[in-house]
């Protein structure tokens, strides 16, 4: 399996990153096909999870989340953002080696074949199973049915504008996932948290795309990048105001107190921060505030953790 040649790192990955300084040569590519070197994607992935783990141990009367809970959804995250990445780049070979930022990526540069991606694939979707296996029954059922968005995902860029809905469909499961875990079932905090996530990850992503939107306009790729062109600006004032509303909403459902909301309230002058100072033709600038995405999301979180030390000791 692991049988392949290190041609040197992808063009848009991290350099010198311990991927390309510690791993042996031949098992580099595959850490570059699951984003290793790039964890900006496991964590936007996994803070849907841990606010909703959060919310749900704050309306349980809980002082903090559940440590055990919080490290199987990190390793869940990663594993699964690692399997989610292989399966694009397997569907999308043909696409990346037509764009300049991903040509070099370890299945269109040959690095990897495509059999060997699909079982690389199959060992990380294994480990999220694992993870997945320790929860309730209702959260197991819950995240094996997320997996119909995951593999619909990479084929709507050539079908929809909106490739991004789906891929806030996707990472921002989660959101349900932390509050099925706690509880064995749902109700209306979480689902209110999801649609809030769907919205924040549809901002983000757009932002991200405009990277490669000249690309994008040559292979035929859509995003919601291209859709929105000049006036991003405006739908990321309509699409992060409405994720604010609809995460208020949802601590709101849950009973949480002033510190998630000062939070919150901090998160959103993050976000407003983003798009005061958005240039959409400056593709350095739209990964970083792509990144900074992580930022919000550890905002929120330990706004939502104090809150739950302060109801519970005070």
């Amino acid at each position: 399996m692991f049988n392949t040649k290190d041609t040197g790192p992808v063009a848009d990955a991290v350099k010198r990153h311990w991927v390309d300084t510690r791993l042996p040569p031949g098992l580099r590519p595959f850490a570059r096909l699951a984003r290793w070197e790039r964890p900006i994607g496991w964590y936007l992935l996994m803070w849907p999870c841990l606010w909703s783990l959060a919310l749900a141990s704050n309306a349980a009367g809980s002082a903090i989340p559940n440590i055990w809970y919080a490290v199987l959804m990190f390793i869940g995250a990663v594993a699964m953002r690692g399997a989610g990445c292989t399966y694009n780049d397997i569907v999308d070979k043909d696409i990346d080696d037509k764009v300049e930022r991903t040509r070099s990526r370890p299945i269109p540069s040959g690095q990897v074949s495509s059999k060997q991606a699909k079982i690389f694939m199959a060992l990380q979707a294994l480990a999220g199973l694992v993870v997945l296996l320790q929860f309730n029954t209702f959260t197991i059922v819950l995240g094996i049915s997320s997996l119909a968005i995951v593999a619909a995902y990479p084929f709507m860029k050539r079908i929809t504008d909106w490739p991004q809905f789906v891929l806030g469909l996707a990472f921002s499961w989660g959101a349900l996932m932390g509050w099925a875990a706690v509880f064995g079932s749902l109700s209306l905090a979480p689902v209110l948290l999801y649609c809030g996530g769907i919205l924040w990850t549809i901002g983000y992503d757009t932002i991200y795309a405009h990277q490669d939107k000249e690309d994008d306009a040559l292979v035929g790729v859509r995003s919601t990048a291209r859709l929105f062109g000049e006036k991003t600006r405006q739908a990321l004032v309509i699409l992060y105001g409405a994720t604010v509303v609809l995460f208020a909403g949802a601590f709101i459902a849950a009973g949480s107190g002033p510190l998630a909301f000062a939070g919150l309230a901090l998160g959103a002058f993050h976000l407003l921060n983003q798009i005061r100072v958005l240039d959409i033709d400056d593709g350095d600038q739209c990964l970083q505030l792509f990144k900074s995405n992580s930022t919000f999301g550890l905002i929120l979180f330990i706004g939502l953790v104090l809150d739950g030390l302060a109801a519970y000791y005070l």
